[in-house]
């Protein structure tokens, strides 16, 4: 998979592409439903599924604070590859960006690069103030040659499978029910800051959602141990050997 650090230094050789836009945090059931689509719009067109996602999330910028993190950014590109990505462009978000009608952003991706199409839900849109929705993307595309496919949300019993409710399942201390909507345990990677008395603190580079506080089996390459939240703070018990480390909680 090719990784692009952003719009700007996409080039032609990478396309064309059939895009689709999202933060995709956590990589859960329904971004991975999302994908299989993608990938398989894009072979119908000969393009290169491609992905533009973002370098931290967008509420950072539009609300004024962002949400603790499912899932490490380099695991997010690991399992975009193993989906089937062929191309992921890493934007920032910034003002800039925030600011950008979605006519001039789609322009910047069609300067550089032929754009075979877009795939989007329905509730999806991107651009200032969301007015690059599928029906604007649509009467677009209709002018300058390129198609919007738009597939229904995918949900578990009615209920569209969403990054917010899995963030809300761990912080509630139901893992159980963040699994299922991952559609595999729930991990958390960081780096060792420090160990003291056998406890390895683990330090985040951006906020990471975490259970409450206590002690949880979790489980990495080197076998069982466990991680204690204190006060939002998470340490592992036990011997470490790697300076960074992703741990699977639950049993193996």
């Amino acid at each position: 998979m090719h990784v692009v650090q952003g719009i700007d230094e996409l080039r032609p050789l990478l396309g064309p592409a059939f895009v689709v836009v999202g933060v995709f945090d956590g990589m859960h059931l329904g971004h991975a439903y999302l994908l299989e689509h993608l990938v398989s719009e894009a072979a119908v067109r000969h393009a290169q599924p491609t992905v533009i996602t973002f370098d931290h999330h967008p509420d950072e910028v539009l609300m004024g604070t962002a949400p603790a993190l499912l899932l490490d950014p380099d695991e997010r590109l690991e399992r975009l590859e193993a989906a089937g990505v062929a191309v992921t462009v890493v934007q920032h978000f910034d003002e800039a960006l925030r600011r950008t009608p979605y006519d001039a952003f789609v322009e910047r991706i069609r300067a550089r690069l032929a754009l075979t199409g877009f795939l989007m839900t329905p509730d999806a849109a991107f651009g200032f103030e969301r007015r690059g929705t599928p029906t604007t993307l649509a009467q677009l595309g209709a002018r300058d040659g390129f198609d919007v496919v738009v597939v229904p949300p995918f949900t578990i019993d009615g209920q569209e499978v969403r990054s917010s409710a899995i963030r809300a399942a761990i912080v509630a201390g139901d893992l159980a029910a963040a699994a299922r909507l991952l559609g595999r345990p729930v991990t958390i990677t960081g780096s060792i800051g420090g160990a003291v008395d056998g406890r390895a603190r683990l330090d985040f580079s951006l906020p990471v959602a975490l259970p409450p506080d206590g002690d949880y089996p979790v489980h990495l390459e080197g076998g069982p141990l466990t991680l204690r939240i204190v006060a939002g703070d998470a340490y592992l018990l036990g011997q470490i050997s790697n300076r960074r480390v992703t741990v699977v909680l639950g049993a193996p």
